[in-house]
Formats: structure tokens, C-alpha cells, sequence
């Protein structure tokens, strides 16, 4: 991260080949909030849409959940989540971040077991597993200083 005084914006994506789950996190309390799922072609989203959300968000660093093997080996999702962050990284001038994102999901899906017990209203599982990836890197970055 930068400047400890700095706050450090993070948008962050669950990546998939048919929806990518997007969030928005800050450095100050190490939390993110649910924003929405894109919809993508073969792991391509709307690159106009993506830069509509970048401008408005203005991050500072993007973070990609990387989901590795149980065994922390690559997979073929996991290349593709890594040419993803690649090409956010060179398309918005912006650092990518890779975070293992191996139980992201399974988790996601337990909370918002939860809350939907709670709200009943249906609540973007990818875009919640983006949430776990933000607050997952940010709470690295914070344990590093």
C-alpha cells in the first residue's frame, strides 16, 4: 500500500467467466461493500462499464481473487484471473493484486445464508466474494506494517 496517512481506495473483483462480482474497499476500516455483478463473455466484461466504474470509484489498487486448487495449485480459472488482473492493471494504469480465493465463495454463500434469513431479499453471491477479497487483502496489508 502507500502513505499510511493515505486512503487507499480498493476495487475488487470475483472473477468468472459469465459474471464478475465487484466491490469497493477502504483502507481506514478494512471493509468493503458489495457493488454489483458484471456480466462477461468468456471472462471479458463490458470494458466500457468497467471504465464507467473506475472513474467513479477512482481506486488506487484493484484486487482479483486468484482461485487456486485446494491443493494451491494453478488452474485454468486461475490463469484466467491472473490475464484479467493483467489487463486491468495495464488498461486503468493501475497495481493488480492477486489474492487466493480458494474458499471465498463457500464462505460468501454461508453469510449471505444468513443475512438472507434475515432481509429475504437475494443478495449477488459474487459481488459479496468480492467483499471477502477486499477485506482479505486489506487485512494482509495492514498485518505487513
Amino acid at each position: 500500500m502507500t502513505e499510511p496517512s493515505l486512503v487507499v481506495t480498493v476495487l475488487g473483483f470475483d472473477f468468472g467467466t459469465k459474471r464478475i462480482g465487484v466491490a469497493v474497499g477502504q483502507s481506514i476500516t478494512g471493509t468493503a461493500t458489495p457493488l454489483m455483478n458484471l456480466n462477461a463473455k468468456e471472462g471479458i466484461p463490458d470494458w466500457d462499464q468497467m471504465t464507467r466504474l473506475v472513474n467513479e470509484w477512482q481506486p488506487h489498487v484493484f484486487v482479483v481473487g486468484i482461485p487456486y486448487n485446494m491443493d494451491g495449485s494453478e488452474s485454468e480459472m486461475s490463469l484466467r484471473a491472473k490475464k484479467f488482473a493483467r489487463r486491468l492493471q495495464a488498461r486503468f494504469n493501475r497495481p493488480a493484486h492477486g489474492v487466493d480465493e480458494r474458499l471465498s465463495s463457500w464462505e460468501a454463500r454461508g453469510r449471505l445464508a444468513a443475512l438472507a434469513k434475515e432481509d429475504k431479499q437475494r443478495l449477488p453471491l459474487d459481488s459479496y466474494a468480492a467483499v471477502l477479497i477486499i477485506e482479505h487483502w486489506l487485512a494482509e496489508q495492514s498485518a505487513q506494517k
